[in-house]
């Protein structure tokens, strides 16, 4: 995996934020009985995957990556987007701090379940699990905005403009 093609993860999560803007507190928080029940919980179980596995197990950068029910009970849009940019930040740093040792397995436990035994992964495993967990709720999301009446935009990578596919 390259930074551009994290590039464009980015670029297809910032179409889904913008459009979960539009929706009403009430929306936004309504539970909907499957995922994580709410487009507001959703959102911040996804962004919390990069900050537990990347944040917290990879780089060693927090001891508690996710984030409380009373903490998540109040989160506003912008406070998500906020969350997804530390979670970008790590996954910078990944990036920057294991060019070349993208590949080589970390062991340790998991700071968010101690006591459930060691891991073993490697750093590229956990960038692109963060990134598949992070599309298989946002499918659930787009169904979620169907079920509340909206037409979801395109999320696709495939969906974005052909410029921003060419290499730079």
């Amino acid at each position: 995996m390259e930074k551009t093609e994290y590039e464009w993860v980015k670029q297809t999560r910032q179409i889904l934020l913008d459009q979960c803007k539009e929706l009403s507190e009430n929306e936004f928080t309504k539970e909907l009985g499957f995922g994580f029940q709410s487009i507001r919980d959703s959102l911040v179980h996804m962004a919390g995957c990069y900050h537990a596995w990347l944040g917290s197990f990879v780089l060693s950068e927090t001891t508690s990556p996710l984030l409380t029910k009373e903490a998540i009970s109040v989160m506003k849009i912008e406070d998500i987007r906020i969350y997804f940019q530390q979670a970008d930040e790590y996954v910078e740093a990944v990036f920057n701090t294991f060019n070349g040792k993208f590949d080589e397995p970390i062991e340790k436990e998991l700071s968010w379940k101690a006591g459930n035994g060691g891991v073993r992964k490697t750093p590229h495993q956990l960038l692109i699990h963060s990134i598949t967990h992070e599309y298989h709720h946002k499918g659930q999301i787009v169904a979620m905005l169907r079920l509340l009446g909206y037409i979801p935009k395109n999320t696709d990578i495939l969906g974005l403009p052909e410029r921003e596919f060419v290499k730079q």
